[in-house]
């Protein structure tokens, strides 16, 4: 037989034991390692969710690729940046955007708010008019036509789609001198909002209007930007164009991609990813102190066929390992059903969404390959250790009487 270790090790975990314990503590072994390796999948699973789904929010917020001055908001020579990137073939689309803070008011109430001005080009880079609630995406027919964030508008009660009310947006004046009248303080202007699209964490109190109101606003030329978004062909290549990029525009600008734009958004997620694998990472250690006392148990319940096999000159070191593949095969047990387990409870909540994170969001699931290598090395890793570790019986405990 070749591998005679392994074979008695089968036979110890599926043939009746000599003690009901015995049984029970094997089989308790096996199904802590399942729970803990499907409650580990499930989360992390989950936590994949979440990414994709923060990654879908954000995609409203940020471009593929961002171009900023280097010094100052504003940016220089914008007609020649246009000429390069018309000429880019890698760049599907590009807008033109200023964002500052304001103050907006209606009927006495009034919010922080930060207005985006954008061209009637930002919709092919970013689609925000796919996200609205009721009413309509401006039209950039009139410069004062806005479309605001749900929430912002709940609070001020805003008429929407209703050309007789407007908002007051106020944007504070640079400049030095003795203030006497509100104009030395503001500019103003108001604004008719023509929808309300669907807010989130990084898009809360947001304004997107024509970047004609915030050129105004700030007292800027007809043709200032702050920045210009840019939307790529093949967002999968957007490190190589960016680098390409920087290269034809030079060093004035800097361009930046969709993670670095949110880098502390991403930290954040990734830092709460780790801690959320270290916890389920110590829940599955502390299951394997299950493994450990069936392998213990396992010892005492068969010390005289050990003896006998000693006698029958059965090599120590192979005993050592009947036990260490009994451990190894009680983890795979584990890992196996843990595995098919959280599979189909994760398929379950993407075909019905019975689990829900709010009342109208169930929890987002996505199920990737690396989530199967993580929770498998994870356990795999413990209960291999752990069944090294206590198969390493002594020669002298087995023929003791």
């Amino acid at each position: 037989m070749k591998n005679t270790p392994l074979y008695i090790a089968k036979r110890y975990l599926i043939a009746r034991k000599g003690s009901t314990a015995v049984t029970f503590i094997t089989w308790l072994a096996a199904i802590a390692m399942t729970v803990a390796v499907a409650a580990m999948f499930i989360i992390v699973s989950v936590f994949s969710g979440l990414e994709e789904l923060n990654r879908e929010l954000i995609s409203d917020l940020h471009a593929d690729l961002t171009i900023k001055s280097k010094s100052g908001k504003t940016l220089k020579d914008i007609p020649a940046l246009e000429s390069v990137l018309k000429k880019e073939p890698s760049v599907a689309a590009y807008s033109k955007v200023i964002e500052e803070k304001v103050y907006i008011d209606y009927s006495g109430k009034g919010d922080i708010a930060v207005l985006r001005g954008v061209d009637s080009a930002y919709t092919s880079v970013n689609p925000i008019h796919k996200n609205v609630y009721y009413g309509t995406y401006p039209s950039f027919k009139y410069s004062n036509e806005v479309l605001m964030e749900h929430g912002l508008n709940n609070r001020l009660a805003v008429p929407v789609g209703d050309g007789l009310d407007f908002a007051t947006v106020f944007m504070p004046k640079a400049g030095t001198g003795l203030i006497q009248k509100e104009e030395d303080i503001f500019n103003k202007k108001e604004v008719y909002v023509s929808g309300v699209f669907s807010g989130n964490d990084q898009l809360n109190n947001y304004i997107i209007g024509p970047i004609e109101i915030t050129q105004q606003l700030l007292e800027l030329p007809k043709n200032a930007a702050y920045q210009i978004v840019i939307q790529l062909k093949d967002p999968a290549a957007t490190d190589k164009i960016k680098k390409e990029l920087q290269q034809k525009l030079g060093s004035p600008y800097t361009i930046t991609t969709k993670n670095e734009e949110n880098a502390a958004f991403w930290k954040m997620i990734n830092i709460e990813k780790l801690f959320i694998y270290l916890i389920f990472g110590l829940v599955i250690l502390i299951t394997t102190f299950n493994l450990a006392g069936a392998i213990i148990i396992l010892q005492l319940d068969k010390k005289n066929q050990s003896l006998s096999l000693i006698s029958l000159g059965f090599p120590l070191h192979h005993l050592r390992r009947t036990y260490f593949f009994t451990g190894l095969l009680i983890v795979f047990a584990g890992i196996v059903s843990g595995l098919i387990i959280g599979t189909l409870i994760c398929l379950l909540q993407l075909q019905t969404g019975i689990f829900m994170a709010n009342p109208t969001l169930p929890f987002p699931v996505k199920i990737e390959p690396i989530n199967y290598v993580l929770v498998t090395l994870t356990a795999g890793g413990f209960g291999f250790a752990v069944s090294w570790l206590f198969s390493k019986i002594n020669r002298r405990y087995i023929i003791r009487s």
